[in-house]
């Protein structure tokens, strides 16, 4: 087998490994039917089955020839390894202190980091305290209002910075 054959059952070994993942969480989630007749962990199993449908799929196009007359990237184009880390950093970060700052500024946090590495692969490098700050305010701008929806309209609790529901 080729090594791009390989790397071609890697990556559906690694949707299958996901979905493995997302199957696991999703075993711990209640399952109680909600308001429109369906738990809180639909939503991940119905993910959880696509991710193997899609990890099956790339499994069957790497074992029978390959992902389909697969041309060679141009050298010109390369993923912009420094944007990612940024995006990459944002996710985590949010992720890793969703409760511990609550979901406004976890995800306004999470927002401008996503912002810095779309600007840094556009070429637009701007790291001074004020554009930083501004990315932030926007991503609060973003945030507060979704945060408000959920909690005070929908009744749906997200984790809060203060005991009030308000931030």
């Amino acid at each position: 087998m080729s090594s791009s054959r390989s790397a071609q059952m890697l990556v559906g070994a690694a949707a299958l490994g996901a979905a493995a993942l997302l199957a696991w969480g999703a075993s711990n989630i209640p399952s109680e039917a909600g308001y429109a007749g369906v738990g809180p962990n639909f939503l991940p199993w119905l993910v959880t089955l696509a991710l193997l449908a899609c990890g099956g799929w790339l499994i069957y196009e790497a074992a029978t020839g390959g992902f389909r007359e697969l041309e060679a990237p141009e050298e010109g184009e390369r993923g912009f390894w420094p944007g990612f880390v940024w995006v990459s950093a944002g996710l985590l970060l949010n992720a890793a202190l969703i409760e511990r700052l609550g979901f406004t500024l976890s995800c306004a946090l999470c927002f401008m980091l996503a912002v810095r590495g779309f600007k840094a692969a556009e070429g637009r490098r701007d790291r001074s305290l004020r554009s930083f700050v501004t990315d932030l305010l926007v991503g609060l701008a973003i945030a507060a209002p979704v945060y408000w929806m959920f909690t005070k309209g929908l009744a749906i609790n997200l984790p809060g910075l203060t005991g009030t529901g308000w931030l």
